[in-house]
């Protein structure tokens, strides 16, 4: 689904910090928007996570950096990281280039599948409403992109 002239992909779970979930089985992959790319500009660099971490919904587990900020991502979902994206450490090229893709950021073990109840659908009218207060909020940097 697009929201102005950004994709949400309407199977991905969304929350009000520019992040995503896709959720198979137990196992969340949590990545940025695409929307979270473009108010970043770039990019610069990811501190990734160490796999086997317990993470609480809602609380700071990892961070990124573009050029002007510091950025905390919080977890989606309540568990154990399983997997992260360590080629980021390397190159951050993903985030900025594929942010629903190749750029995602972890992958947790949801220790509690009902706090997806927490989270939004792209097809929310909350959410929709959300991101097109965000769109006019950061419209100068969106503008300037």
């Amino acid at each position: 689904m697009n929201i102005g002239e950004y994709n949400f992909p309407d199977e991905l779970y969304y929350d009000k910090n520019h992040a995503w979930a896709l959720v198979e089985g137990n196992a969340v992959t949590q990545g940025v928007t695409e929307f979270a790319q473009k108010i970043s500009k770039e990019i610069v660099y990811v501190e990734v996570p160490r796999t086997g971490r317990t993470v609480e919904q809602g609380k700071t587990f990892m961070s990124m950096e573009s050029g002007k900020w510091v950025g905390r991502i919080a977890a989606m979902v309540s568990g154990a990281i399983t997997e992260t994206n360590e080629e980021l450490e390397w190159d951050v090229a993903p985030i900025n280039e594929d942010p629903f893709g190749e750029g995602w950021l972890a992958k947790i073990e949801a220790s509690d599948l009902g706090e997806l109840d927490n989270l939004l659908k792209a097809s929310d009218a909350e959410f929709q409403s959300f991101v097109e207060s965000e769109i006019e909020k950061y419209k100068d940097i969106l503008e300037g992109a």
